[in-house]
């Protein structure tokens, strides 16, 4: 890879530490309240049948309580694969197999999917903890509205792989994305 590519291991600890250090200053409320009202009016443009969400890890942006149908991923290691499960929005009462919080709900397939990025591209990639969990459920549901949730700070350059679904929308607290 050329050094404007760095690996994506490294890409990817380089933009997690940016995030922590993000996560613990001010401008992280400032971002999560202004992502908020913006990604409320998308989804009311949308108007999801079944939404796939996550449960926030450290830095992330906090979906909140939001009026629709939700399901949280279920990722297995062996074979690795991520499902969803239908939830309630009370606090999780189970772990996936990556040590997510998830939910123990019927499996089911949501219309649109908010995914969350630790990096992402104007072109609509996204660079996530290196699983490939989403990629393949993207690629099993081409159907599926998929909406990168991502900090502005975590925008990056970073070669596509054969393996990599673009998104349908990036959305963060600056920007609404729409590649092409």
């Amino acid at each position: 890879m050329s050094a404007a590519h760095p690996d994506r291991p490294t890409l990817r600890r380089e933009l997690l530490a940016a995030r922590r250090a993000f996560a613990a200053s001010p401008a992280f409320q400032t971002a999560q309240a202004a992502l908020l009202p913006q990604l409320h009016a998308l989804l009311a443009q949308l108007e999801p049948e079944l939404l796939g969400v996550y449960w926030p890890l450290p830095g992330e942006f906090d979906v909140g309580a939001l009026p629709y149908a939700r399901a949280l991923p279920f990722a297995r290691r062996e074979p690795a694969e991520m499902v969803f499960r239908r939830w309630d929005g009370a606090e999780p009462d189970a772990q996936d197999e990556c040590g997510i919080a998830t939910a123990s709900g019927a499996v089911a397939v949501p219309d649109v999917v908010l995914v969350p990025c630790v990096g992402f591209t104007r072109e609509g990639f996204r660079l996530g903890y290196g699983g490939g969990y989403f990629d393949r459920w993207l690629a099993a549901h081409p159907g599926a509205t998929a909406i990168g949730v991502a900090w502005s700070g975590a925008e990056t350059h970073f070669a596509v792989e054969a393996h990599d679904r673009a998104l349908t929308l990036i959305l963060t607290e600056r920007d609404l994305i729409a590649p092409d």
